[in-house]
């Protein structure tokens, strides 16, 4: 089975990373509160951008200032390196993220350098990707693993299996297509299913 995970947020604690220094930055840089949006829908890994209502350009300077802050510092979910082990002996580990490359081209290497810190083991690391059901696709993906509930909705439209990774920032959406999971341990108990044929 191809396996395409993403990886912010769904293997890493991203969001308790990222949103205090969304925090300083709203409060320090741009001399606004700190409270937030909590009505915003976030479909997307932009999500600090809707809750502090930056624009455009308050949003790039963000991501100029700590975005490798975020990369260098993210933890690793509980259990994700475990489960991830285990199914890598049977299947291909494919990491599809969102991901961009800044104008130094270090993003991409400061990736492999976290997986490699954490032990995490996959076959192909794609980053940068704006359409995973495109790159679903292209690589075969059987299972997609995703905190995002707009690329877990596309990916099931086209008849690939979605697991939408629980978070305080997709609750509120539901398909009945899309198997919401909790944890890497329970992300490991639906694959079994799907592995046995039950699912």
């Amino acid at each position: 089975m191809n396996i395409g995970i993403d990886i912010d947020d769904t293997i890493s604690e991203t969001y308790e990373t990222l949103f205090p220094y969304a925090q300083k930055y709203t409060i320090e840089t741009l001399g606004r509160s700190g409270e937030i949006d909590k009505n915003q829908e976030c479909l997307t890994h932009f999500y600090v951008q809707a809750m502090h209502k930056w624009n455009e350009k308050e949003d790039t300077d963000f991501w100029e200032k700590y975005y490798k802050n975020l990369i260098k510092e993210v933890k690793i979910k509980t259990l994700a390196k475990e489960v991830l082990d285990k199914l890598h002996e049977n299947n291909k580990i494919i990491l599809i993220t969102a991901r961009w490359e800044m104008k130094d081209g270090k993003i991409g290497e400061m990736t492999k350098e976290w997986l490699t810190q954490n032990k995490i083991e996959y076959d192909k690391l794609i980053l940068n990707a704006t359409d995973k059901v495109k790159i679903a696709k292209e690589n075969e993906i059987d299972l997609f693993i995703d905190d995002s509930f707009k690329n877990c909705k596309e990916i099931s439209n086209v008849g690939i299996k979605a697991f939408l990774m629980d978070s305080r920032l997709n609750k509120v959406y539901e398909d009945e297509k899309i198997k919401r999971v909790y944890s890497w341990p329970h992300i490991y108990e639906e694959y079994q299913k799907i592995a046995k044929g039950e699912n």
